[in-house]
């Protein structure tokens, strides 16, 4: 109500004392005693001016029974409105009167404001400081919530911004009418970051900061963006996620896959995370039980490979919204399969990026606060590597990773050439300290919030140190990309010669460590970078240009075998279970026609992934820590190996590849025990490709007798370019 003050004002003139107080109306009968005064004292003040909107206090000498109160408030002298206080408990004998605005002043407003107390009986009494009224200016204070970009809360949102070279910073959007002078942010007591509350925020309001009234930018924090070039948006983050447990590292079975190639037809846009679900059933029957897909941050443009974020918070838009990336991680999560997100924190951009010169500052015209300003900056893809050493962005990029874990329910990351973030051009360049420590940093982080989350190297340098742990003075990565195998199997199987296939390179491949542990390393022939940037499928490379023929299928599969039965966490690229040929690109979706025309190929990969998670439980030791390459025949291109874990039936398994394109009726081997060693799989049977020789490959038994230091031998029988796995029931 409006309350009009004159009267009241000139018969409070003169009473001295920091009260002013005055009883217009004693109660009507006696019964209760009216308050002899109202006001402050002590540690009260009658508002807190050093926020916004604040709160106003007031006190009167006797209980609340019956009494009430209430604050005049006048803003740049227009109306008065008057409202009611709320009773906030006694002090001694006398009752606390509080009220808290719903919304903030503008900054610079000038507030005049008094108190009224009465009671139920017709009592009042006033303090408007001797009749002059109490007044203060708006200020503009920073937000007392925590954490950056957006914070959402009831009735609005604050902001928060790092820009500790700006003079001035505010937020701009749909909230405000795109206004820059509406909501300036103030800044915080340290840090350098800029900060405010602004009310009638709506989740899915439009914003972009203002700094030094000219440069306007999308929230670096933004956890949703229109596009690489548009705005941020406010982003409901709940979501209900269904139960799940990551498999154990032993477990693991990964299939690399791209949102925009996985599941599209070719012209338009890319695919999406809705239709990459729509295909996850081939994943699940397929049996893999880890998705890694290709880096998801917001980039530049519409197709790419994903290795150019702009915006590390926001997932691609192209793909769906943040909520579309959950429900694909959740529809995972319902198949039995983890998600790995790919994050690059190597560089960013350098497209599309707001990061740059973020708040006008930088030297030598680089990057600014961001990035280093130095030597440091230069990597393949442009002056944009992160300052690893500066604690803001050190913080930047780890809750960035916690972020994908915690809000996305990811089960790991795999970390796009780590070798460029420890040194300058992939390894030909200087060291760069602060980036070891940064990866340390981070993965001490993954540990303690969620041990079992497993953090990937790509860092393909054969350095065992990545995954040392951190008190060791390693990196702290639990598993790495292991170049010292994908290089050599890779020559080995496409290579035209048998003469020129090398079996101790083969060996070598199979038997390699990182640091005693077979987890340390991921296994593979295919990944999105080992076809592509000049190379091509292994089937397209074995025959360019026929990749179905019987050369191309015999010696990809023959490398599939040795994926799966080598020590190491397996994995394959998308479309390689089904002889997808030519070239990874970002425009060229799967060719899903090609698991119907290879359907066996498929059942190949099904059945090898069955034996790798051990399904029938007759092969655990290909899960096990334990490898011994016990035959190498260079001459006739035939290897042999030992895997197990605790040793047994049911857990020694044993491994033989003929590497040429002979078959062998009844070739002699050492085995690790004696009795019948039964073939679990033969890659030479003809129910997975017609054209296959369907080679006699038995059930064998082992006889006393040494060889290849063992006690025991047997005769298997092996078909060209084949491989077969035998195990004890």
């Amino acid at each position: 109500m409006l309350h009009k003050m004159p009267a009241v004002a000139s018969a409070l003139r003169g009473i001295r004392g920091h009260l002013a107080l005055f009883v217009l109306l004693a109660t009507a009968n006696g019964a209760c005693a009216f308050p002899t005064w109202i006001g402050v004292f002590g540690a009260y003040v009658h508002h807190t001016d050093a926020s916004n909107p604040g709160t106003y206090t007031v006190l009167m000498n006797q209980s609340y029974v019956g009494l009430h109160a209430e604050v005049g408030i006048q803003v740049n002298g227009g109306g008065w409105q008057t409202f009611s206080m709320t009773y906030a408990g006694n002090d001694g004998s006398n009752s606390v009167w509080t009220h808290t605005p719903t919304t903030a002043y503008t900054p610079g407003d000038a507030v005049s404001y008094y108190f009224h107390g009465y009671d139920d009986w017709g009592g009042h009494i006033y303090d408007n400081n001797g009749g002059s009224n109490y007044s203060f200016t708006a200020s503009l204070v920073p937000s007392a919530r925590a954490g950056m970009g957006a914070i959402k809360y009831a009735g609005g949102a604050a902001f928060r911004v790092w820009a500790p070279n700006a003079t001035s910073v505010a937020v701009a959007g749909d909230f405000n009418s795109w206004s820059t002078t509406a909501n300036p942010l103030a800044a915080d007591p340290s840090g350098g970051t800029w900060s405010v509350d602004v009310t009638g925020v709506d989740y899915g309001d439009a914003y972009q900061f203002v700094i030094n009234g000219n440069l306007w930018r999308i929230d670096p924090w933004a956890k949703d963006v229109t596009n690489s070039v548009g705005n941020s948006v406010v982003y409901d983050e709940s979501y209900t996620f269904g139960s799940f447990t990551t498999p154990g590292w032993h477990d693991m079975v990964i299939y690399e896959m791209h949102v925009g190639t996985f599941n599209d037809s070719p012209g338009g846009n890319p695919g999406t995370w809705q239709s990459a679900i729509n295909k996850l059933n081939h994943v699940q029957s397929l049996g893999a039980n880890v998705v890694e897909v290709m880096p998801v941050a917001e980039f530049a443009g519409d197709f790419s490979w994903g290795y150019n974020p702009a915006h590390i918070f926001a997932p691609e838009s192209i793909y769906g919204s943040p909520d579309d990336m959950k429900d694909f991680i959740d529809a995972c999560h319902d198949r039995g399969i983890a998600v790995i997100i790919d994050v690059v924190y190597n560089h960013l951009g350098p497209s599309d990026l707001d990061l740059w010169q973020f708040d006008g500052w930088s030297v030598n015209n680089m990057g600014g606060i961001y990035f280093f300003q130095d030597w440091r900056a230069s990597t393949p893809w442009g002056d944009t590597r992160p300052d690893y050493g500066r604690g803001e962005v050190r913080s930047f990029l780890k809750d960035n990773a916690l972020y994908w874990l915690s809000t996305f329910h990811a089960d790991g990351l795999r970390w796009d050439s780590t070798v460029n973030i420890r040194t300058q051009n992939n390894g030909g360049g200087g060291d760069i300290a602060d980036g070891w420590s940064l990866m340390q940093y981070i993965n001490n982080e993954i540990d303690s919030a969620a041990s079992w989350k497993i953090s990937i190297a790509e860092d393909l340098q054969n350095n065992a140190w990545l995954t040392r742990t951190t008190g060791a003075g390693g990196a702290g990565f639990d598993s790495q990309w292991d170049a010292a195998f994908v290089h050599p199997i890779r020559e080995n199987i496409i290579e035209s010669s048998d003469a020129n296939r090398d079996m101790y390179e083969v060996r070598d491949a199979i038997a390699h460590y990182y640091n005693g542990d077979h987890l340390e390393r991921v296994i593979y022939t295919e990944s999105h970078d080992e076809v592509a940037n000049g190379h091509s499928r292994v089937p397209e490379e074995i025959w360019p240009g026929n990749a179905s023929s019987w050369y191309s299928k015999k010696r990809s599969t023959l490398g599939a075998g040795i994926v799966f039965t080598s020590p190491g966490i397996p994995m394959i690229f998308q479309g390689q279970e089904f002889l997808e040929d030519g070239y990874f690109a970002d425009t060229d979706p799967l060719d899903w026609s090609k698991a119907t025309t290879y359907s066996g190929i498929v059942d190949l990969y099904a059945d090898l992934i069955d034996l790798r998670r051990n399904a029938g439980g007759k092969t655990a030791g290909l899960r096990g820590n334990n490898t011994n390459v016990h035959h190498v025949n260079n001459t006739n291109k035939i290897i042999a190996y030992h895997r197990w874990d605790s040793g047994g039936a049911g857990d020694d398994v044993i491994v033989v590849a003929n590497f040429s394109g002979s078959g062998f009726a009844s070739y002699n081997i050492g085995f690790p025990t004696a009795g019948t060693w039964k073939v679990r799989f033969n890659s030479d049977w003809s129910g997975y490709d017609a054209a296959f020789g369907n080679y006699n490959s038995y059930d064998t038994t082992a006889v006393s007798g040494a060889k290849d230091g063992m006690n025991y031998n047997a005769n298997v029988g092996i078909g060209p370019y084949s491989i077969i796995i035998l195990s004890r029931d």
